[in-house]
């Protein structure tokens, strides 16, 4: 059965405290905490502690960096109670001019059973969901059955910066926790909730040449080679036609896969090479499309892609020249087994080796990749959880193809992690008119108020 916009809960979505901190989730979508535009990050951090103290919890609010840390503890009086993790982020992407958005991205709008807005679903909207399956528990209940924690970080879109810091410092205080719930996550096209275990990592970096002084004539273009041609060529020899990146030092490091992991992508994971085609309109034929390699290379296998190219006149008209610029803007996604730094320098190692020594590299970010093969029994207990509770039943996944600091948490804390959340595949997280559903947000409110009494 696949859920309906309009087919919801209607006697929940009415719940007091449901609507309490809808009305939350409205002045949060209207606060803008953008990472990489400097924007509102110690203000919403601050709402969100005096969010969270006026619920009972125990709150820090840490502003020793830029982004602030929010951490608020719901303790529980039983002894020996076992301890859940929810990890969010308050800060979201940018909503500029560059994205259609049906209404204003910073207003919750609610049409036809669905919430639009930057951050509803990435990740503001986990934040009151989870907060409202936590009061909604304790409003019937005397106490917590579990100590909850809540640790809220404001640069998870510019690759989590200092998150490491933070962790460091409350290492004791979050360290012998049973189980973090990640970010966020979706129900699938089959109408499953989808549980992963990992994230990729990632890569970004910058290259750049130049060929001249200044621009040359284009009458020179037998004879002078040009910075964009350079760069261009030394692109292309990272990865073979097929889109295999080529570089040995890297391709040495990688951590192969279980069994078990791969048996769970081949069994649960709905991505294929036609649904690609139909879903975003593909025009070029796509680099793998026999389904188990299509897998292997999505789920466990590094890959290079150019975020953005520029070089010479691109104004009106002509200009014949040879540009004596080019600069590339440039990813490689990480598995396990890959360092950030260590696939920077094997790069600018194997650029020298193959004649491109005039391309100059400037590393800009990285995360290291995090994969589970979601065997840990406090994931088992989510899992029948969910099996007994969820209509459309789970879908197993020990990582996604996205990016997080899952790696950066886990290294820290030496927590089972696993993500899930109340997106649909249509979310358009990152993008314009990003979206949930009410029936996807309700029941992500029940689920968690479901898996809470299970530790009664």
């Amino acid at each position: 059965m696949t859920l309906r916009a309009d087919n919801y809960n209607q006697e929940l979505w009415q719940d007091s405290t449901v609507k309490s901190y809808l009305e939350e989730l409205k002045t949060l979508i209207g606060m803008k905490s953008i990472f990489a535009q400097k924007i509102g990050l110690e203000e919403v951090a601050d709402y969100l502690g005096q969010l969270f103290k006026k619920a009972g919890a125990q709150v820090l609010v840490d502003k020793t960096f830029m982004a602030p840390f929010v951490i608020a503890e719901f303790k529980s009086s039983k002894p020996n109670a076992k301890t859940l993790i929810f990890y969010n982020h308050y800060d979201t992407v940018p909503a500029d001019s560059d994205q259609v958005w049906t209404s204003d991205p910073f207003t919750l709008a609610i049409r036809d059973g669905i919430m639009y807005g930057r951050g509803v679903d990435d990740d503001k909207g986990h934040i009151t969901a989870r907060l409202t399956a936590v009061m909604r528990y304790l409003q019937k209940h005397e106490d917590l059955p579990i100590n909850i924690i809540f640790m809220m970080e404001g640069a998870e879109e510019s690759a989590s910066v200092d998150l490491d810091k933070y962790l460091t410092k409350y290492q004791d205080k979050l360290k012998h926790a049973d189980l973090l719930i990640w970010e966020q996550g979706i129900r699938n096209e089959r109408d499953q909730l989808e549980l992963t275990g990992g994230n990729k990592g990632i890569l970004t970096f910058d290259m750049a040449v130049k060929s001249a002084a200044s621009d040359l004539h284009s009458k020179f273009g037998g004879v002078v080679d040009s910075a964009t041609w350079y760069l261009i060529e030394a692109i292309a020899s990272l990865r073979d036609s097929e889109g295999n990146l080529l570089v040995p030092a890297i391709l040495e490091a990688l951590k192969v896969p279980s069994q078990r992991e791969m048996d769970l992508v081949g069994h649960y994971a709905t991505e294929d090479a036609e649904g690609l085609k139909a879903l975003h309109g593909l025009s070029l034929p796509l680099l793998e499309e026999d389904r188990q390699a299509f897998l292997q290379r999505y789920y466990f296998q590094p890959s290079v892609t150019i975020q953005g190219l520029s070089s010479g006149y691109l104004g009106s008209g002509v200009k014949t020249i040879i540009p004596a610029d080019a600069w590339a803007k440039m990813e490689v996604r990480l598995v396990p087994g890959l360092e950030p730094k260590k696939v920077f320098a094997a790069i600018g190692n194997y650029l020298k080796e193959k004649g491109f020594d005039q391309v100059e590299l400037t590393y800009t970010l990285g995360e290291k990749s995090y994969r589970s093969d979601l065997s840990a029994p406090e994931i088992g207990r989510l899992i029948k959880i969910i099996v007994d509770n969820y209509p459309g039943g789970v879908c197993l996944l020990p990582t996604s193809a996205g990016t997080g600091p899952m790696y950066s948490v886990f290294e820290v804390l030496e927590v089972p992690m696993v993500s899930l959340g109340l997106g649909n595949a249509n979310s358009s997280d990152h993008s314009g008119d990003e979206n949930v559903l009410i029936a996807d947000y309700l029941n992500h409110i029940t689920l968690i108020e479901e898996f809470i009494k299970s530790y009664e």
